[in-house]
């Protein structure tokens, strides 16, 4: 039942972020509803899940007075960093896809998040009921299957994959699993109640990827890009924290973690670091040796 619901949600939201700046009107949403749904579509109902919208996504579905016509204020949407800007987007990649299926075979192009389909539903009923779970996870540091008693809290999307942010309760701790490492999910029945201070936003403020970082752990990081690169830094920061100094010159406040040095690599030689001397011989460091291997390859070769 849970499961059912959260998908009509996802399909009222997903309705609004398509409809004209202007909205719809109730008869309108009635008339969507019962053609996707099959059934009756009340007042009462929608303004139920309304209601529901907001507390569990953040998303407030507003009512014009003047013209009592019901929309989402998309800008507000975007600016903020809202608990639904992932739950649009995985609707919409699962638009496409069905799509591609139907009618647009091999003209539409998605890629593959190995993670986002198995358990996310069934991750979000669990916490929307507060329900307990027992999980079997391996590690890809190729420990033995872990069963691990959890308070499932959040979800997080990073690098294609997606993440289950819980308190281990063995450890007494939160934790970030990830989806495409879980190998099953059973519920204990047993329930629990959602820190009212949580905030997964705030959670990873500081962070890059999914690393659970502190304040005390955030470094000022300064980078010199190529003239092309700078672009595209300006369209897609590295992290909400980006600022431009001078042109082509870029400083962020973030925690160093694995997935931010590797962002670093990512980007070679259109991107320098300037600062903190530490993690610019880090860098240097992780090219020497990649170029050490690549000469030591290319020798072999002419051998």
């Amino acid at each position: 039942m849970v499961q059912e619901l959260v998908s009509k949600y996802i399909w009222l939201v997903d309705v609004f972020s398509k409809a004209s700046p202007t909205g719809l009107d109730l008869e309108q949403i009635q008339e969507r509803w019962e053609r996707r749904w099959g059934e009756p579509y009340n007042r009462r109902s929608f303004f139920n899940h309304r209601s529901a919208i907001l507390d569990i996504f953040g998303v407030d579905i507003k009512c014009n007075r003047s013209t009592n016509r019901y929309y989402i204020d998309m800008d507000e949407l975007e600016n903020n960093e809202s608990k639904a800007s992932w739950l649009i987007n995985s609707f919409t990649v699962n638009n496409l896809l069905s799509l591609s299926k139907e009618g647009l075979a091999g003209r539409v192009a998605v890629e593959d998040v190995p993670s986002g389909q198995k358990w996310l539903t069934s991750l979000m009923d669990s916490m929307l009921a507060g329900e307990e779970l027992e999980i079997n996870y391996l590690k890809y540091t190729g420990e033995p299957l872990q069963k691990r008693l959890i308070l499932p809290y959040a979800l997080k999307e990073s690098a294609k994959r997606w993440y289950l942010v819980a308190k281990d309760k063995d450890l007494d701790a939160l934790r970030v699993y990830g989806l495409d490492r879980i190998k099953s999910v059973r519920p204990t029945g047993k329930s629990f109640r959602l820190p009212e201070d949580f905030d997964v936003e705030v959670l990873f403020r500081n962070s890059f990827g999914s690393y659970i970082t502190d304040r005390k752990d955030l470094r000022h990081i300064v980078l010199k890009a190529t003239e092309k690169e700078a672009k595209y830094l300006r369209d897609l920061p590295l992290h909400h924290s980006q600022k431009e100094a001078e042109p082509g010159i870029f400083s962020l406040d973030v925690a160093l973690s694995e997935d931010f040095v590797l962002e670093l690599l990512r980007h070679g030689n259109r991107l320098e670091v300037l600062e903190p001397a530490d993690l610019r011989s880090r860098l240097a460091e992780e090219f020497s040796q990649a170029a050490a291997l690549y000469n030591a390859n290319n020798k072999n070769q002419k051998i």
